[in-house]
Parts: structure tokens; sequence; C-alpha cells
């Protein structure tokens, strides 16, 4: 099953809450992660997730992990 489709538009206006800088929609990951706060927030069917404490840290990543 595919996971639901974010509304491009929306991903046009949103920004980071913490840094109210870019955001980068990672497909394979259903994330939208801010190279700046070094956070990545959950995308849940289809819904960005955008509350700083659901996000996960990218410091958390594996070393070489692809992001």
């Amino acid at each position: 099953m595919t996971a639901p489709a974010v509304d491009p538009k929306l991903l046009e206006i949103l920004v980071c809450p913490l840094t109210k800088g870019p955001l980068r929609y990672d497909v394979e990951r259903q994330e939208l992660v801010s190279e700046q706060a070094r956070l990545a927030y959950p995308i849940k069917d289809g819904i960005p997730i955008m509350l700083v404490d659901e996000a996960r840290r990218l410091d958390d990543e594996p070393a070489g992990a692809k992001r």
C-alpha cells in the first residue's frame, strides 16, 4: 500500500516551526526534513506532523544513512 501523497501546495508554504527555514520532502521516509534544525518531521496519513517533540533528530541516523 502506498502512502497518501502530500498536497504540493502545502509543501510550498510549510516551513520548519523551529527555524522558519525551508523543508525538504523525503518521499521514501515520508518526512519533511529541516537541514538547519537537523530535524525530520513525520508525515502520517498524508498529514505533516509539524511538532518539534514529534520530529526525529537527524543526528540519530546511523553513519552512512541516506538523507
